[in-house]
């Protein structure tokens, strides 16, 4: 099956622009150098369509693409250590802006690198998606890099670190195409008003 059309919208500073056609939309967060770039290019099968840097930390206002059906946000990447202290509580503002008041979000896919330990920055986000009640899937990125017996352990450890069922922990990787369509399912449904 080829992969729906996507088109790029645009980059807002604004938490509460409005999006037209209103549809349900779904938010891609993650720390600055988790592969959210690669990530959201491998699901709608566009490799140039989300600009890849080597700097970690590019994504500084939401990016919003629009799907046949609903909208993806990408939304900056948190944890970026080079950006300035304000322009993090810049970046913070406008994540915890959208999370709070969107009312057309219909899930959060949350990316965490499979091959590290939750750090500081991954609770506080997973607190402030707790705060606002959003429905969320956990999607451990770089997946390839692991064995296929090392990655279960790693996602295992990484559901109980989180506190998640196991069905709520998906392993992807953007370079091999591991766990890619069903992602694509996941998100299809959560716009389509099912939970993630």
């Amino acid at each position: 099956m080829s992969d729906p059309p996507v088109s790029f919208v645009g980059s807002f500073p604004d938490p509460d622009i409005a999006l037209d056609p209103p549809l349900p939309e779904i938010a891609l967060v993650g720390r600055s150098n988790v592969g959210k770039s690669s990530l959201l290019n491998a699901l709608v099968g566009q490799a140039g369509l989300a600009r890849i840097s080597s700097t970690p930390g590019k994504t500084t206002l939401l990016n919003v693409f629009r799907l046949p059906t609903f909208y993806l946000v990408d939304l900056p990447g948190y944890g970026f250590a080079v950006a300035s202290k304000s322009a993090r509580a810049g970046y913070r503002q406008l994540v915890e802006g959208y999370l709070r008041r969107r009312e057309r979000l219909a899930g959060v896919v949350w990316l965490l690198d499979v091959r590290h330990d939750p750090s500081r920055d991954d609770f506080v986000m997973q607190q402030l998606l707790v705060d606002h009640e959003r429905p969320v899937l956990a999607v451990l990125t770089k997946s390839d890099k692991l064995g296929r017996a090392a990655l279960a352990v790693r996602v295992s450890a990484l559901a109980t670190a989180l506190r998640l069922p196991p069905d709520q922990v998906q392993p992807t990787s953007s370079k091999s195409g591991l766990g890619i369509e069903e992602l694509k399912d996941s998100i299809a449904a959560a716009a389509a008003g099912e939970t993630l």
